[in-house]
């Protein structure tokens, strides 16, 4: 009987993603032609990850572990620890002053409406290629220049053994600050791994924990960055979740 609820439960997502990508979609899509109107399709992408975050019976509770606040007024590079897909609207809820713009799998442009408008507000990267992953930084770069802020969960994907607290870091967003002279805002998510995994049999409504860890300065070492990320990201992980 819970899975069949699950199921339900995961077919309501996709009748809800559809009819929100539509009505979202559009103004986002129309918008999206000029870069400097990115700032407002970006109201609109914003609206379409509440509804999709809150639609699905999703609440989220913040907690600052640091004084310190994302400059408004400059782009950064936004990290988090990635475990489920509603990552990617939790992070449009919390960046409210920071138009984001996300590096994600070529693969994605592939699904029906939603992939027509997310090769327009994402650097997609195909992972099997060298060239397309050295190329990220160039683009990624173009898009601070506009004054977008980026978005990498620096994982790299999911990992298939749900027993892994936190995957290995790729060095994509810390070569990227240190390139560009950006900071890394730090976050860490607790519980959606539980609430709304990759697991179509599994999951269920709830409150996600936010932990905002504080502010990275660009620095000459992105091994140094990448390291104190890491380590920052998996304590919370291990000293905060239940």
């Amino acid at each position: 009987m819970v899975k069949i609820l699950n199921y339900l439960w995961r077919f309501w997502l996709l009748i809800l993603a559809f009819v929100l990508t539509v009505i979202f979609g559009i103004p986002v899509y129309i918008l999206s032609f000029n870069k400097r109107h990115y700032k407002y399709a970006y109201k609109f992408i914003r609206l379409w990850s509440y509804a999709m975050f809150y639609g699905m019976g999703l609440r989220y509770e913040v907690t600052n572990l640091s004084d310190q606040k994302p400059d408004k007024n400059k782009p950064h590079v936004f990290i988090s620890n990635h475990t489920s897909i509603m990552d990617i609207m939790l992070m449009c809820i919390l960046c409210s002053k920071h138009p984001v713009c996300f590096v994600g799998k070529k693969e994605l442009v592939k699904i029906p409406i939603f992939g027509t408008i997310y090769k327009r507000i994402c650097v997609m990267v195909d992972r099997s290629s060298p060239r397309s992953r050295a190329d990220v930084y160039r683009r990624c770069a173009e898009k601070m220049e506009e004054g977008n802020s980026i978005v990498i969960f620096p994982e790299g994907g999911v990992p298939d053994d749900t027993s892994v607290i936190l995957d290995e870091f790729k060095d994509g967003a810390f070569t990227l600050s240190s390139k560009h002279n950006s900071p890394i805002a730090v976050y860490t998510f607790i519980g959606l791994k539980e609430i709304f995994p990759f697991d179509n049999a599994k999951g269920h409504p709830g409150k996600v924990k936010v932990y905002f860890n504080g502010i990275l300065q660009p620095s000459d070492s992105p091994k140094e960055l990448k390291m104190s990320a890491f380590e920052t990201i998996k304590k919370t992980l291990v000293e905060r979740s239940i």
